[in-house]
């Protein structure tokens, strides 16, 4: 049913914009009949033209996110790399132009689960956005980050290189077949060491799981109860599992062709450069800006909308 809905809601929208320009074209044709030349209708016509360039070009881009899960909202995770503090901090300046850029596209943020650093910045955060194609705009933001820059807490000033890891992942709902064994599940509950009351800081809310045949290990401790903290556990779990069975498949179709590239910390998808000069390169389409501070403001659709077009090519 929702996905029924999710797609009666999309031909809704052109059906929408075929109307548009049917009455477009008829105000051309008044316009065109009319000796006066109305400025007014002709500045009218102008304007709806316009928009419907724009609207049309989008929904048209949103055609190469035609993925299983495109359409869905996005659990997107940051950890700290090498360079200790730098690199903490890094995550921290990461999690601010996502959440920049979620709230420009009227997306609905969450942070899920977070690790500060010891002295600045977050060793770890979890975020989960919700709204239209968050997850088919994000896949492009997978990766190792990197950043230059003069160091803040270096008392000699010196230029350092930090790293970031980026994942994301489909916020799958439960009708998602992706199974969990539960005796492959161990749980452990502890005190939450973040914010959030009385309640919290007393009682064991905070919820570890570690699914013991892939290592892989899931916090959450920013609900109030336990049980709610193993639920979005088990959901970031759930799409960390559909991500790594993605992976699997698709480093087997890349050996089958003869190729195989590893993901790794060596391997950075962009650069962020803030001394000596300023500039974001990403390395897999080669786009480029200089204004380093919008990026990092959360203006990054430029560099997504290359990577959905380079990848489409």
């Amino acid at each position: 049913m929702r996905r029924l809905a999710t797609l009666r809601e999309e031909v809704e929208t052109w059906r929408n914009l075929d109307r548009r320009v049917a009455d477009a074209f008829e105000l051309s044709e008044l316009l065109s009949a009319d000796e006066s030349e109305d400025e007014a209708l002709a500045a009218e016509l102008a304007a709806e033209t316009a928009e419907l360039q724009q609207t049309l070009a989008q929904m048209e881009f949103r055609l190469r996110m035609s993925g299983e899960h495109d359409r869905d909202d996005a659990l997107l995770s940051i950890h700290a790399g090498a360079g200790g503090t730098e690199s903490q901090d890094w995550v921290a300046m990461l999690l601010r132009m996502y959440l920049r850029w979620a709230e420009d596209k009227g997306y609905k943020t969450e942070i899920l689960d977070s690790l500060e650093g010891e002295e600045a910045g977050l060793k770890s955060v979890t975020v989960l956005i919700e709204g239209p194609y968050a997850y088919g705009y994000l896949r492009s933001e997978r990766g190792v980050h990197r950043l230059v820059r003069l160091s803040p807490f270096d008392a000699a000033h010196r230029r350092h290189t930090s790293f970031a890891l980026v994942e994301v992942m489909p916020n799958l709902d439960d009708d998602i077949e992706v199974h969990i064994n539960p005796e492959d599940i161990r749980m452990d509950v502890y005190k939450s060491s973040g914010a959030g009351g009385q309640h919290v800081q007393k009682n064991a809310t905070a919820v570890r799981l570690v699914h013991i045949p892939t290592g892989i290990v899931v916090t959450c401790q920013n609900e109030r109860s336990q049980m709610q903290n193993r639920e979005m556990a088990m959901r970031i779990l759930r799409g960390r599992l559909y991500e790594l069975e993605r992976q699997k498949r698709e480093e087997e179709a890349a050996r089958l062709k003869g190729e195989h590239v590893e993901a790794g910390w060596g391997n950075q998808i962009r650069s962020y450069v803030l001394h000596p000069y300023k500039m974001v390169k990403d390395h897999r389409t080669n786009y480029e800006v200089g204004n380093a501070e919008a990026v990092l403001d959360g203006h990054i659709d430029e560099f997504i909308e290359a990577y959905l077009r380079h990848v489409a090519v």
